[in-house]
């Protein structure tokens, strides 16, 4: 056994010089194991090593050997005490003790018995150091009594009724196995309706006619002693009746409607329930005030019995049995009380120490009830030992102080309570020792290149030595960016190098003395497969060939080997090894697989693998290429806490070689049906080593991958339930804000039960005010998301943490996350409100910030509520609209746009936050100045004469401020030549007797029409278009007409313009011009306004004046006519 010593710690010194990797002392208790080369000339106190357990049966048939060894230096002698006094061996000559030993052996073989050297029996170690002591030893000797004899009636019984065969085997050390058989020795079958009790009974619910024999009888068994005892055989008759009653359950066992049962933590709690009726009926098991625990609950004889595995405390309980059947159902309630025999939570360990240094011996037990805790030192009570003035008893701690050799002794802790006790014995030794470098000296080691090197130091000495480390014979310093050094002293070199090749030195300092110790370390190149095998496909009874060319280190010696299928080659002179090269000859079906190469050196260790395809050598139709059959022959082995290796077989790759296998896992103890990913592996292996997380009851499956697709999954493997361990994380997105101004909301993302690592899973949440001198405070809580702390102050920063633990310990140290407590509406306005009106419609208003204590908040920012006067009417009608602009941050300035000119506006300014809104700044009151007004609401034409017209108006509805004036403007729309002649009084009266001749035209017309006559006028005008009228005409055949200036389609025949030219607004502007065609209109010097008034049009004759010629009396009788 090589000796290591752990220091708590590792310190490498620190300065500007190179620095010199060494092992700070530190004052702790050494720890030194059994080591030979130690225990030549080194002290120690005696340790017991084994000892017979403390309820030892025996058979009275064979010699009585009572185990006692222990180890110490110098060896201790042996002494036994039976039944607390002396036990003198010398004097009983059938009692011997093994040399070098303290085993007792009782020779009762030969004569005596074992009954007399029954008693509690106690070893004691003992050398110059102190004496340690085994546990009390009780002795008792095996018995397998027989059978009380007795008359047994023969038992009859209608069809139907229910049977209690009893058994009451006699009472034996240890208590017998109880089973049914007949005479024939076979055993007599069991079922819902017939089975047998823990108290050995036999139980009919109900009999039937089969149910009739002679040979019922009960056997116990005695393991001890290898023996079976019988019982009278019983006989039983049932009588058959035409019809059974039928009748709802009552129970044969337990009795009532209650029981009680209490067991011992760690135990098998079995609670049974057997009921009677017709029909049999079935059993059910709930716990009142909780569920059953999963995977520690097992169902025994059909369900009648009950079995919780490793009971703990947190088993107690109501239990219930439920028994029914068709006619009805009862039940009883089983009261569990869980106790537990004392247990450790901290056993003592030897402590190893120096002069003048101090310790601690730590003896923590639990148990229900509490247990006890006395010391004893060298088996006497420490209460009457001698006094030791370095030690001081503080319950259950042994405080060392400035301890001296004569304070070496050996310490006993008992623990106990009613149900049982444990007993330890822990060492003090005081030891002044120089350093002992006890690694071989100049050790070589070889490694590989960009490897690791370990070089060992392995160290012992009192007080601890320091360990310093040089390389070269002129003693070089090493520096730690590149070496590490282990509490042990082996130094590292994580990634070894050729320059890393030399000679290295270890020094050992205490204040006693030094050692040192030169180890030596060579560098080797890797060796590497350079020229890989290659997959081949060849045809059936041709030759294949795999190449597998290695370099390697030159002075290393290789060895290169082939495999097929993981395992040796076929003893077949086909196969041939010619330098680099394996040759198959006359290649067979049962040739192809996987072949690998592997290069062997002493240090290292390269494979690589090829598959070979077999195909026919004549044409064959298409081969079916499909997906891979499953793997199958699934088997978990090498079963670990955190690693299981998995083998399979693969299935058919239908004609396709497998590429690789995935492997997923299906946790049927939290997501049961669910299968999550695992690994996957090159489809060359059949086995994998899988890594494992805690407490998770694992099943796998496999798929095989070809260049077709995925198989469908394996059959499950066997389930392995891996042991419980702390968690490895904590939980994430922790977070902590408040929703009321006086507590801090802390919530986080649980653990899924796969990362829980083990039963009890809880949560440790810590805070502490962040800028406060305050200890962490903490609090667990169940397998929760969110807890509440309240009572705290507002809006203050706090660090949080929430560690996760289960019942095997804690999750790693958490991180630390700030929040805040509960935000509350800010308590002060901004002050200082300033506005600057920027121009009619804009404005910036400013304002100081709020001080930061008084948000009580994170700031959002600032928000301005702004609104404009209304006069009184409008107040009436309708309420103040006010606006509101928020401005984020803590911006102290903002535009309000969108303002009405000439207006009188009112605002105010609040800070918000993540609660709301503060009090409003004080009203600041402001005005726009004047703006453009809109245009006027409507505009009329009125008494519209030949050479005049009046315009009317109404004003603009938002006039922006007080008008002043009017402006017109206007757009004529004929030519100044066509104004001329359309003044000219010849012009005039020529077009006034053209009117009155078409007028008279027209009446004759009509009354030759009426006549029912031809009027040759109008043959004429058939025949000869009038060329003066004709231009006149538009596209439709009717006079010229008002147009729209929107959709520019011609009015309905007939049309008129509105008496009162009345222009809407919203087809008008405040200018006339924009009503024209052009800007041909105009007015005359006298005033009056000349031109058509028309629309736009969207396109302009190319030529001539159609669109603008003058007035004619056509056109002027279009309104009369």
């Amino acid at each position: 056994m090589q000796l290591k010593i752990m220091p708590k710690k590792k310190c490498l010194s620190a300065g500007r010089v190179p620095l010199i990797l060494f092992l700070c002392q530190m004052i702790s208790a050494l720890e030194v194991p059994l080591d030979p080369k130690l225990l030549e000339d080194l002290v120690q106190p005696p340790t017991i090593t084994q000892q017979s357990p403390k309820d030892y049966i025996i058979d009275p048939r064979e010699n009585i050997v009572i185990q006692c060894e222990a180890k110490g230096k110098p060896p201790p002698s042996f002494s036994w005490t039976r039944n607390g006094t002396h036990f003198d061996i010398d004097k009983d000559p059938l009692v011997t003790m093994k040399p070098g030993s303290g085993t007792l052996i009782i020779n009762i073989m030969s004569e005596g018995k074992a009954e007399t050297y029954e008693g509690v029996y106690q070893c004691t170690a003992r050398n110059e150091r102190g004496a340690a002591i085994s546990n009390n030893i009780v002795i008792r000797p095996s018995r397998s009594p027989l059978w009380t004899k007795e008359k047994l009636e023969p038992m009859i019984l209608r069809n139907g009724q229910p049977l209690v065969l009893p058994c009451r085997p006699p009472i034996g050390l240890p208590p017998p196995i109880i089973f049914w058989m007949d005479n024939s020795f076979q055993r007599l079958p069991q079922s819902e309706r017939v089975s047998q009790g823990l108290n050995g009974d036999l139980y009919f619910s109900n009999v039937l006619p089969e149910d009739t024999r002679e040979d019922y009888i009960c056997y116990a068994r005695f393991n001890h002693t290898q023996t079976i005892q019988q019982k009278q055989p019983i006989s039983v008759k049932v009588i058959s009746a035409k019809s059974s009653r039928e009748r709802p359950p009552t129970f044969l066992t337990p009795e009532g409607n209650a029981s009680n049962k209490e067991e011992l933590r760690g135990n098998v709690l079995s609670l049974e329930c057997i009921a009677e009726g017709l029909p049999t009926p079935i059993i059910y098991w709930i716990k009142e005030d909780g569920i059953l625990p999963i995977n520690r609950t097992f169902y025994r004889n059909f369900k009648k019995t009950l079995q919780i595995i490793h009971v703990s405390e947190a088993d107690s309980g109501n239990y219930q049995c439920i028994a029914k059947n068709a006619l009805g159902a009862i039940h009883h309630t089983i009261s569990v009380t869980v106790k537990a025999a004392p247990y450790w939570i901290m056993a003592p360990q030897n402590l190893v120490l120096s002069p003048g240094e101090d310790g601690t011996l730590i003896c923590r037990a639990n148990g229900n009830p509490k247990p006890r805790i006395s010391w004893l030192t060298n088996g006497v009570p420490i209460e009457i030992a001698p006094d030791d003035p370095s030690r001081k008893i503080d319950g259950d701690t042994i405080i060392f102080s400035n301890v001296q050799e004569r304070s070496s002794a050996v310490y006993q802790c008992n623990a106990s309570n009613e149900y049982g006790y444990l007993l330890a014995n822990a060492f003090v030794n005081v030891l002044a020792e120089p350093p002992r470098i006890l690694t071989s000296a100049n050790t070589l080691y070889q490694v590989i290149a960009n490897r690791p090197a370990l070089l060992d130091c392995a160290f012992f000495g009192s007080p601890l030595p320091t360990i310093e480390w040089f390389k070269g014979a002129k003693g070089s310093a090493l520096h730690e960016d590149i070496y590490v050094l282990h509490e042990n002293g082996t130094l590292e070199i994580p990634v070894a190098q050729k320059d890393s090749t030399g000679t290295y030195t270890c020094v050992a300092r205490n204040k006693l003395g030094m050692a040192k110790n030169e180890v030596h370390l060579e560098i080797k190149d890797p060796t590497r497969i350079i020229k890989q095998p290659e997959y081949a496909i060849v045809q059936r009874g041709s030759t294949v060939s795999f190449e597998c060319k290695v370099k390697h280190d030159q002075t290393l010696v290789p060895t290169v080997m082939w495999l097929k299928d993981n395992g040796e080659l076929p003893s077949d002179e086909r196969f041939t090894f010619e330098k680099e090269q394996l040759v198959v000859a006359d290649v067979s079906d049962d040739d192809g697989g996987t072949y690998t190469c592997v290069a062997n050196t002493t240090l290292d260790s390269v494979s690589a693998s090829a598959v070979l395809s077999v195909v026919a050598p004549t044409p064959t139709p298409a081969p079916i290429y499909d997906v891979p059959n499953p793997p199958f022959d699934l088997e978990l082995t090498n079963q670990l806490d955190k690693s299981v290796q998995l083998s399979w077989t693969p299935g058919n790759d239908n004609n396709s070689p497998i590429t690789k296998f995935i492997i997923e896992y299906e946790d049927a103890m939290h997501q049961a049906g669910l299968w999550h990913y695992q690994a996957e592996v090159s489809g060359t292996q059949t086995t994998a080593q899988l890594k494992l997380s805690p407490y998770v009851n694992y099943s796998f499956r496999v798929m095989a991958v070809n260049g077709i697709g995925r198989s469908l999954p394996s059959q499950a493997s066997e389930q392995y339930l891996t042991k419980a361990a702390e968690p490895d994380t904590n939980p994430t997105a922790v977070e902590g804000l408040g929703s009321e101004p006086d507590n801090l909301v802390i919530t986080w993302k649980p653990l899924n039960g796969f990362e829980s690592n083990g039963p009890g899973l809880q949560y440790k949440v810590s805070w502490r005010q962040k800028d406060g001198d305050d200890e962490w405070t903490s609090v667990f809580v169940a397998n929760v998301s969110k807890y509440i702390v309240s009572g705290t102050p507002t809006f203050v920063p706090y660090l949080i943490k929430v560690q996760a633990l289960n019942d095997a310990g804690f999750a790693p140290e958490p991180a630390v996350v700030m929040g805040h407590s509960g935000e509350d509406l800010p308590m002060v306005a901004p002050g200082n409100v300033r506005v600057n009106v920027v121009n009619s419609t804009l404005a910036e208003v400013h304002w100081d910030p709020v001080p930061l204590k008084s948000i009580r908040g994170h700031l959002q920012g600032y928000r301005i509520y702004y609104w404009k006067a209304q006069n009184s009417s409008k107040r009436n009608r309708r309420h103040i609209e006010k606006k509101i602009l928020t401005f984020q941050g803590s911006k102290t300035h903002g535009m309000l746009p969108g303002l009405e000119p000439f207006s009188h506006y009112t605002l105010n300014v609040r800070v918000v936050n993540g609660k709301g809104e503060g009090p409003a700044s004080p009203d600041k009151v402001f005005n726009t100045p004047e703006g453009v007004p809109s245009a006027p609401s409507s505009l009329k034409i009125v008494n519209p004469t030949l050479d005049s017209l009046t315009l009317e108006w109404d004003p603009p509805s938002h006039p922006n401020g007080i008008l002043t004036e009017y402006t017109l403007k206007y757009q004529p729309t004929m030519a100044s030549r066509q104004v001329d002649i359309a003044t000219q009084g010849w012009f005039i009266g020529l077009m006034c007797a053209v009117a009155l001749l078409i007028l008279i035209l027209l009446i004759v017309c009509f009354i030759r029409r009426n006549k029912g006559g031809k009027y040759p006028v109008k043959e004429k005008e058939d025949a000869h278009a009038d060329p003066e009228i004709q231009p006149m005409k538009e596209d439709d055949g009717t006079f010229g007409e008002y147009s729209d200036a929107e959709d520019h389609k011609p009015l309905k025949k007939g049309s008129r313009t509105p008496s009162d030219r009345t222009v809407k607004k919203e087809d008008s502007d405040d200018s006339l011009v924009d009503y024209g065609e052009g800007v041909n209109g105009q007015f005359n010097e006298d005033g009056s306004f000349i031109g058509q008034y028309s629309g736009k049009k969207e396109k302009e004759p190319a030529e001539g004046n159609e669109s603008s010629e003058a007035p004619s009396p056509v056109n002027a009788m279009n309104s009369f006519v």
